[in-house]
């Protein structure tokens, strides 16, 4: 099994393929929508602006083929934007759609803590998931963000807190998102890679 890193110009690509190479997983990179079409399981790296990510899936005709992909039961994660995007839109471009797998709106962190919210944190799970499957309650992950998805949606599976409670790990079938950053995170996040693989295989 192959897993295809969507690269769209903006992503921390090389950083995630290279936590994936350490974990002996196949990968490769691409803006091809013939590849996503293709693809066994799909990863989705975000960083920056989401106006840039959106913009990007449009112009490179990448939106359709990634929709239809996930639909048909393709297995994807998603990291930080790449769970962002999953939901119906963000208040950091409220005039752009996302992807609309997810139901729900990104709204922004409220202004009475610092942001970004940048760090390390812990997060609470709220029910099973393959995704967090031997992790500790414990563990520690990386955040790098001003705006996150609701805990409301409906596919939630833990939380964190930075000002407000928000979603950190989203799982609904084939469909997982993290809101910080795996492959920064330590034998934590390389297990939370770890379990995406098995999922996907």
């Amino acid at each position: 099994m192959k897993v295809t890193v969507i690269d769209y110009g903006a992503g921390n690509v090389p950083s995630v393929e290279r936590a994936l190479q350490r974990l002996g997983a196949e990968s490769q990179r691409t803006g091809s929508p013939e590849s996503i079409s293709k693809a066994e399981a799909l990863l989705l790296p975000g960083v920056g602006h989401y106006a840039a990510l959106v913009r990007a899936l449009d112009e490179q005709n990448m939106r359709a083929p990634l929709v239809d992909a996930i639909r048909r039961g393709v297995p994807f994660l998603g990291i930080c934007l790449g769970l962002q995007v999953l939901f119906e839109s963000s208040a950091e471009s409220a005039q752009l759609r996302g992807l609309e797998l997810l139901a729900g709106k990104v709204c922004a962190l409220p202004s009475s803590v610092k942001l970004p919210h940048m760090g390390w944190n812990q997060i609470v799970a709220n029910r099973e998931s393959r995704l967090l499957e031997g992790i500790d309650s414990s563990a520690y992950f990386y955040f790098a963000h001003s705006y996150a998805a609701p805990v409301s949606n409906g596919s939630t599976i833990a939380t964190c807190v930075h000002g407000a409670p928000f979603a950190a790990v989203v799982e609904k079938q084939n469909i997982c998102g993290v809101q910080f950053h795996p492959e920064k995170s330590g034998d934590a996040g390389s297990r939370l890679l770890q379990n995406f693989l098995r999922m996907a295989a």
